[in-house]
């Protein structure tokens, strides 16, 4: 006959399955701080944030139009973002929209308000969503 698992026995399993993903948010979020961080301070400035989401902006437009269309933004914006970041409602967003929204996830994931974002709200579901518009 199985011996049931142990109460204690059971709350180490659980405690230990919720731990891996919280321990691998972290570090994904920590390795995003050091490839953002280009004064090396341990944080990303809206600067460095701005500097990244540009470089990947350009390299999202492939075809050189100065925009991104649904198309091009696959897999860093949804729909409803592109509606929501499209000032001129014309289905693309050029680069000062792209940066303006950047600008405006930056400001809202800084909840300590010191101008910088570091790893802990990096690793927030919200911040990883902020990190899909800059890699």
């Amino acid at each position: 006959m199985k011996k049931p698992i142990s109460v204690i026995g059971l709350a180490i399993i659980v405690a230990a399955a919720c731990a891996v993903p919280h321990t691998f948010a972290a570090s994904r979020a920590a390795k995003s701080v050091a490839a953002l961080d280009t004064d090396h301070d341990g944080t990303v400035d809206l600067n460095e944030a701005k500097a990244a989401a540009s470089s990947l902006f350009d390299r999202l437009d492939r075809d050189h139009d100065g925009t991104l269309d649904a198309r091009e933004l696959r897999g860093h914006l949804s729909a409803k973002e592109l509606a929501a970041a499209d000032g001129d409602n014309d289905g693309t967003l050029t680069k000062d929209e792209y940066l303006a929204t950047i600008e405006k996830r930056f400001n809202a994931l800084n909840k300590d308000n010191d101008g910088t974002l570091d790893a802990k709200e990096l690793g927030s579901w919200s911040g990883r969503s902020f990190q899909r518009l800059m890699r």
